[in-house]
């Protein structure tokens, strides 16, 4: 069965609303300093903080891709983004804009690493509330 975890972008977020392309943008910053990293420690450390290639599907809308991975120990991570409706304290309705990790069946324990690390890299990055695999709730937003 396949795993979720969400990044909801709540008010106390750094942004309310999020598209697929600054998703990707945030991936090509991590790669970027993963490759400063590997230069830094003299070892080929982004082939191993990234293993994937970032893949979008035609009848994807902007809306989902995936990274895919050529190395044996990772396969596959799919991202998504949407919107909710959500109530809050005061029974006021607003749409939340949130991104969607999956790890389809045929994922790996490397897979399932990497997504953990990727969420809360981009969690933090959003300053958003992260939903994790295991239902725990991680906050990278100021809270009152």
């Amino acid at each position: 069965m396949a795993e979720n975890a969400y990044i909801k972008l709540v008010p106390g977020s750094g942004k309310e609303t999020i598209s697929l392309d600054e998703v990707k943008e945030l991936f090509k910053y991590y790669q970027e300093i993963t490759t400063k990293t590997g230069t830094q420690v003299d070892w080929g450390y982004e082939s191993q903080a990234f293993p994937y290639e970032m893949k979008e599907a035609a009848d994807s809308n902007g809306e989902w891709m995936y990274l895919q991975s050529v190395f044996d120990r990772y396969r596959v991570i799919l991202l998504g983004i949407g919107q909710e409706k959500v109530v809050d304290d005061s029974e006021n309705e607003r749409i939340q804009s949130y991104v969607q990790i999956t790890l389809p069946e045929s994922s790996t324990y490397g897979d399932k690493g990497k997504a953990n690390e990727f969420c809360k890299f981009l969690a933090k990055k959003l300053k958003a509330e992260l939903h994790l695999f295991n239902k725990r709730v991680m906050y990278y937003y100021p809270r009152k």
